[in-house]
């Protein structure tokens, strides 16, 4: 990895992940993460602050990059219950079957190479009846912004650290055998279209 991907990609995305717009939605579905519960794509730590504390007994937060990991240790040296990092990819989930009651994705679905197999993960870790609470931006439903981010998507993937602009979250997650329970999906105001048309929601194992 050179300088730009340990250096500046890192800070760059963090900074375009901390926006307003984005923080909104945040703030409007990492509350209801709880119990045990494993973080995917970690990053910077932006969930952080939305944590319900009182409701979080464990975090497992799967973060493969160091520069991410370092960026995030200040954000997690207070909180009320103990976070244990985990440094694998999210195709590798080094957790035993049926062992955690949450699942939280936000903002990575779109990043992983190996997404199918990081679902199927996410869901042999979780136990019956666990969440998986997820909010990630997509492909539009609208026919040219759809084009828009089909063109760019290529140039995007490498200046965004892998992430694309045209998978189908609510898809990814209901092919991977989960029942989605709520979902709610716009455009965020302020934002690009080719890059803000998010979904979030709650799907069941």
């Amino acid at each position: 990895m050179g300088f730009y991907a340990n250096h500046i990609e890192p800070r760059l995305v963090s900074c375009v992940c901390g926006s307003g717009q984005i923080s909104k939605q945040r703030e409007r579905i990492v509350p209801k993460a709880q119990g045990r519960v494993l973080e995917i794509g970690f990053g910077s730590g932006h969930n952080v602050p939305y944590y319900d504390q009182s409701k979080i007994t464990h975090l497992y937060a799967l973060e493969p990059s160091a520069a991410w990991r370092k960026l995030a240790a200040p954000r997690v040296r207070d909180l009320a219950f103990p976070v244990e990092w985990l440094d694998l990819p999210g195709e590798h989930i080094p957790l035993a079957d049926e062992s955690v009651d949450c699942v939280l994705v936000t903002f990575a679905l779109c990043t992983i190479p190996g997404v199918e197999e990081a679902l199927a993960g996410m869901r042999r870790v979780l136990k019956p009846g666990g969440k998986l609470v997820f909010l990630e931006h997509g492909a539009a439903p609208d026919r040219g912004v759809a084009r828009w981010q089909d063109r760019f998507d290529g140039l995007w993937s490498k200046v965004a650290g892998g992430c694309h602009l045209n998978r189908k979250p609510a898809e990814m997650v209901s092919a991977a055998d989960f029942r989605i329970a709520e979902m709610d999906q716009q455009y965020l105001p302020w934002t690009p279209k080719i890059a803000g048309y998010v979904t979030g929601g709650v799907a069941v194992r």
